[in-house]
């Protein structure tokens, strides 16, 4: 609850203009709302693809709770910890002004919650609206521990787009036979790359086709005229993913919480991390329609090949002649799994619906290459090498693959003027410049391992190109900044050019995300003002990437004044 202490009783002459300042400032919390919740992490039985697992879940659910607030309101969320790993949470795509306290990836902002401890994440959403979704940030929990954050404009600020009938999240996940953590560990003991999934899901569910399955498909009725908006949330722990629904065309409006320009396509491709709000109308003749989701896969390597599947249901369908059962479902083209050209031209169309406020002088220019790398062995026979030739698997940026502490998180040590838990010398650039896309010596494909950060000074204006590597495989790396959001501001196939790329920016109407990826063997370059004091983790939301190290932090410098510093850490932040 909201407490305003109000001061000594104004004198008459002015008592008129305090009492219209008081009305103003309460009326600016008037529609305000503080929300409580408890999120208990715990182990329950779940049954999927024939077996019932011991799986992760949030107050017994999976995916976990929905939370709905409005733009302005104050989350209050004790999270208890009654499973058997250490876990924290993330609230994705919310920027924490000054708080990275609630921020909430492992060892970067806090140390995790232990098994039969807790920790209360306190935050305020600022002037941001639209899907967003919380999930896990420490190890494979992520894979089952997952919800909507969906964030309503404020009360009498309508969306500026049609208004639906219905809303519906759309949670794109997957689904491992078997325990993630140990899928993981598994991997971590050998060097090599995980299994991949044994299927994606849709709300949770992996549809008609696959084994034991089809009773539980999520099935969407709808009246026939009427449009809905679908708040589409890539899950996915490894995965892109192309998504469409049979003979409907859906209507982008919006991605990680900003709105865009309205422009219709028959398939979006979503990243993990990455949302999509699409505007549907159920124009089509009554009838049953799959939505379907596939892999979108831009590495040399294995990967999910299976199809999820629910199902958008007129109530006016007829059913089929045989003892009233429903008709079949009509399915969607869905893109080819390396599909490129279409992923691409779908986000090139993406736009801001208005004229962006994108950094126009740039103080700190950086070029970061990001991609896969190996681990030489000293002994290629052993069980911990079995990554390709006797290797072990990495990852890195600039060829610094990020470590992350035990002994504190780097928010904790940076507080607490604690030395010997990280650097800041990370290199704007990649430290030796090659053809990165090209056929790249072996001798650059072993990166170092240090926990190295780059600092920024606080309202510094940042331009970050994200360079993939043919290092080992290309791949498309969704990149998400934590505590920020960004303008998409150019993108292109092969190497970067610093002298003629530029000039091809978008710096009008670039879209605003805080997300993306980099088109494989290829470049993005997105810009943003630092203006959110703080520690804040970059790295790829693909999580088999993550402990291979491919990440970095960025120390954000505190401004001059209360409302450019850091706010104090609470109270019952865990300790290491």
């Amino acid at each position: 609850m909201e407490y305003h202490k109000l001061g000594d009783k104004p004198c008459s002459s002015h008592l008129f203009f305090a009492i219209l300042l008081v009305f103003v400032f309460i009326a600016s919390f008037a529609d305000a709302a503080i929300h409580f919740h408890q999120f208990v992490i715990e182990a329950k039985p779940v049954k999927r693809l024939c077996r019932t697992h011991s799986t992760i879940t949030v107050n017994g659910q999976f995916p976990g709770p929905t939370l709905e607030v409005r733009d302005g309101d104050t989350l209050v969320i004790t999270a208890i910890n009654r499973a058997r790993y250490n876990a924290t949470l993330h609230w994705h795509g919310v920027r924490q002004l000054r708080n990275p306290w609630a921020d909430g990836p492992e060892y970067v902002t806090q140390c995790p919650i232990q098994p039969g401890r807790s920790y209360t994440y306190r935050f305020t959403i600022q002037n941001q609206e639209g899907t967003l979704w919380w999930h896990a940030h420490s190890r494979w929990l992520r894979a089952t521990v997952y919800g909507a954050l969906i964030i309503y404009p404020k009360m009498g600020r309508p969306y500026p787009f049609l208004m639906p009938k219905k809303e519906i999240p759309i949670l794109l996940g997957e689904w491992w036979d078997r325990n993630p953590m140990d899928v993981l560990r598994q991997a971590l003991f050998t060097g090599a790359a995980p299994n991949v999934s044994d299927a994606f899901t849709i709300n949770g569910q992996p549809g008609d086709l696959y084994r034991c399955s089809s009773k539980e498909t999520a099935v969407f009725p709808v009246e026939a005229g009427e449009t809905i908006l679908l708040r589409i949330i890539n899950s996915a722990l490894n995965q892109e993913l192309f998504y469409g629904v049979a003979n409907h065309k859906l209507t982008v409006v919006a991605v990680d919480a900003s709105y865009t320009k309205p422009f219709t396509t028959n398939v979006i491709m979503i990243a993990p991390g990455q949302t999509t709000d699409v505007l549907i109308t159920a124009d089509q003749q009554p009838a049953r329609y799959y939505m379907a989701a596939h892999a979108y896969n831009t590495a040399n390597a294995p990967f999910d090949n299976t199809t999820t599947t629910a199902i958008l249901e007129y109530k006016s369908a007829p059913c089929s002649a045989k003892k009233g059962q429903p008709l079949k479902p009509i399915f969607p083209q869905l893109p080819g799994f390396n599909d490129t050209a279409t992923s691409t031209a779908f986000t090139a169309q993406l736009r801001s619906p208005y004229r962006a406020d994108v950094p126009m002088k740039i103080d700190e220019s950086l070029l970061f290459t990001v991609g896969l790398g190996l681990i030489n062995c000293t002994n290629p026979n052993s069980p911990r090498c079995q990554g390709p030739n006797g290797t072990r698997f990495a990852a890195s940026i600039n060829n610094v693959s990020f470590v992350f502490p035990r002994r504190n998180s780097l928010m904790q040590a940076y507080y607490q003027g604690q030395p010997g838990i990280f650097t800041t010398d990370f290199p704007p650039v990649p430290p030796i410049q090659f053809d990165y896309t090209g056929n790249v010596s072996r001798g650059l494909w072993q990166p170092v391992k240090a926990t190295k950060l780059f600092k920024l000074r606080y309202r510094s204006q940042v331009q970050i190109v994200f360079q993939d590597t043919s290092i080992v495989t290309v791949e498309d790396h969704p990149m998400h900044l934590h505590g920020y959001e960004f303008y998409v501001v150019g993108s292109g196939f092969g190497n970067f050019n610093p002298r003629t790329d530029p000039a091809k920016f978008n710096l009008i109407d670039p879209p605003r995300r805080n997300t993306i990826g980099t088109p494989p063997g290829g470049w993005v370059a997105i810009r943003f003002e630092a203006d959110n004091p703080g520690i804040w983790l970059l790295h790829c939301h693909i999580d088999t990437h993550l402990p291979w190290g491919l990440a970095m932090a960025f120390l954000v410098e505190n401004g001059v004044g209360e409302l450019q510093t850091v706010q104090p850490p609470p109270l019952d932040l865990p300790q290491c």
